[in-house]
Order: C-alpha cells, then structure tokens, then sequence
C-alpha cells in the first residue's frame, strides 16, 4: 500500500455518475482496465492506493452521505462505454472549466512516452511518417461472464485497450485519424465458464490502420490470444530515424546509425509495498503508468490555498474529456469498417443523436 500527502477530494467515477455533477462522495473504489485500484479520498484525509488482481476493469464508484463544500467536482475517470456519453461527459464538463475533467489513459504519463513526444517534437526522427504499436496479451475474459464479453457493454481488446492506443499515438504525433480501416474477430466464443446459452460478442483479435492528418499512416494489432508475457510496443517512424518504447523502455535510431541505442530505462519498482497477492495478472506497464499518474495529481494539488484550483503543469499530458470523445469516435469507426469491409471517415459528435435510434441499431448489430 502506498500512502501520499494530503490532496483535495476527486472524484474516480464512470461516466454514467457524470450527469449529476453534485453527487455527494467520500469513499471511492475505482477500478482502471490496465489494474484495479482502489482509493480512498476522505475530505482533509490521505490519497490511498492499492493494486488488486482484477485487469481490465471500468472505472466504478461509490457514493456515500459525506458532504464537500462548493458545486462541482475535480474528476479523473475512464474512457467512456459509448461515443454518446463521451459526449455527454464533455457537455458535463464545460458547465465546470475550471475543475479537472481527466481520462484517465496512465500510458500518457510513463517517462518512455514523455520522453518519446518530446524527441519527436525535437525531429530526433525528422518528419514522422508511420506509427506502428502491438499489444500480445492473453485472453481479457473474466472468470465469470461480465461485461467484458458484451460488445455492447464496452467489452473486447478494441475498446479496452485499443482506445489507449488510438490517443497516444495521437499524443505523440499532435496528428489526429481521418480515415481508418479495422477487423475485428471473436475467436472465443465460450470457454469452459463461458457456456450454454451465453457466448463472448467482444473481439480478442483486432488490426487497423489509420490515415492520419499529415500523411502519417498508423497500424495497430492487437492480439489476446497469446500465451505467454505480456507484449507492448509502439514504434514511430520518420524521415531522419525511430524510437520504439518496448514495455517501459524506450530505445532510438537514427538513420546514420548502425544500431540502435537506449535512451530511457524505467526503473521504477512497483512490487514494494504492495499486498501479498498483488495484481499479478496487470502488466507492469500499467502499474508504473497508475503510479506516475497518481503522483502528478498530488503534485497539481499540492500548494494550493483553495481546494478547488490544480496547477495544470503536472497533469498537461493527461486526455482530456475532449480527447475521450475523439479516442471513442475513432473507435465507431473501426467497428464501422469491420462491418463493412471498407475504410470509413473519423465523425466526431457535435450532438446528441436519438437514444431509441441508437438502440436499435446496437441490437441490430449484436444480432448481426
């Protein structure tokens, strides 16, 4: 367990808690997809975090009589289910500028990605032409059915961990997708919890490209169905050199070069201070993402005289809820061109399309 000074109260919530901005909240259990973490945020108390063996996991919250002063709460949460509450998650947030509205994407904050963006920035690689990243795991299914086996519930390697995917290389690059072409594919249908009348609709098998402003041309493939360790790496591609961040490590060439070199090594040791039976199933790439995340919230807070203003400088690199409704309409892209086997152009919501039209085009889908 690993205490830290005193912050304000912030919320760790779903968007489906977003709506009522007032909700009253002291004790929060949050659980990220890349590990479960749960904090409690007594008012005037400690930030407390732990790691649980659950991966993969949306963010929940609990709620409780506590009270906290003023309208309004500072809120780092997950990627939302659907591109409609993103979207409504973004609404909610322009009532309150002035609060934190995070999503909570723990791979923006890793050095290796640090240091990545701002090589890029500095044309250690010249002009970025390709982005290519690759995630082996093995399967993402619960060993009871949830929602993780739902497409329709947000379940499926695409969403969960695609998502993250899509926003850092967007990140990196300061380019957005325009165009994207994607397969997904359920190989696993029922296991041996898994049976009977019910089956797993969510992918464990997905590969896409996206078409980039600029020219820049992306490939993602992500694959649980893996045995094995866990395998992470993004590579960017320019005129001039690459840098690749393989785990939490990120490594360099340029094109004069005849090998390449290492230029940061992520030494942080996360197994001190954490319980016995740890989250031995959540990469180590998302634990030191979790830590490096939590630290910075409690550098935004720290020194301020009213617990409402952060500094923004510590958190400049986290996604915004803006980023979160960019990150899940690339997502409805893919799906779209799953579907019909062709490329299909980046629409971001500008507002709220009919909640029974929707409905009926996801059942239809999911019968499909």
């Amino acid at each position: 367990m690993r205490r830290l000074p005193a912050v304000p109260p912030i919320l760790f919530q779903s968007s489906r808690f977003l709506r009522n901005l007032a909700a009253r909240s002291r004790w929060l259990r949050f659980k990220f997809r890349g590990l479960r973490v749960p904090a409690s945020l007594p008012l005037g108390g400690r930030v407390v975090v732990e790691t649980c063996p659950d991966p993969w996991s949306p963010v929940q919250g609990g709620t409780s009589d506590a009270s906290m002063p003023g309208i309004g709460k500072n809120v780092v949460c997950e990627k939302a289910a659907t591109s409609v509450d993103a979207f409504r998650m973004v609404t909610a947030s322009r009532y309150y500028p002035q609060l934190m509205s995070l999503v909570g994407n723990v791979l923006r904050f890793l050095p290796a990605f640090v240091r990545m963006k701002q090589l890029i920035a500095e044309h250690y690689v010249g002009a970025v032409m390709i982005c290519d990243a690759r995630i082996y795991s093995g399967s993402l299914l619960s060993p009871n059915y949830g929602w993780i086996c739902d497409e329709l519930m947000g379940g499926g390697g695409l969403h969960t961990m695609g998502t993250y995917i899509v926003d850092l290389l967007t990140h990196l690059t300061g380019r957005r997708a325009e165009k994207v072409h994607g397969l997904l594919k359920t190989f696993v249908r029922q296991n041996a919890a898994i049976r009977g009348i019910r089956h797993v609709t969510s992918d464990d098998f997905c590969f896409f490209q996206m078409l980039m402003g600029g020219g820049v041309c992306s490939t993602v493939t992500l694959n649980f169905n893996m045995p094995g360790a866990f395998v992470h790496e993004v590579m960017v591609v320019g005129s001039a050199g690459r840098l690749v961040a393989r785990g939490a490590d990120l490594y360099g060439q340029k094109n004069s070069a005849t090998q390449e070199e290492l230029l940061l090594r992520d030494s942080l040791a996360v197994g001190a201070g954490l319980p016995e039976q740890g989250p031995q199933d959540v990469p180590v790439l998302y634990l030191k993402g979790m830590v490096y995340m939590v630290q910075a919230l409690r550098q935004s807070f720290q020194g301020q005289g009213d617990r409402r203003t952060w500094d923004h400088t510590p958190v400049s690199m986290a996604a915004s809820f803006e980023d979160g409704l960019y990150m899940q309409s690339v997502v409805d892209a893919i799906k779209r061109s799953s579907r019909s086997g062709e490329w299909e152009a980046v629409e971001v919501l500008t507002e709220e399309p009919d909640a029974n039209q929707n409905l009926c085009e996801a059942l239809q889908r999911n019968n499909l």
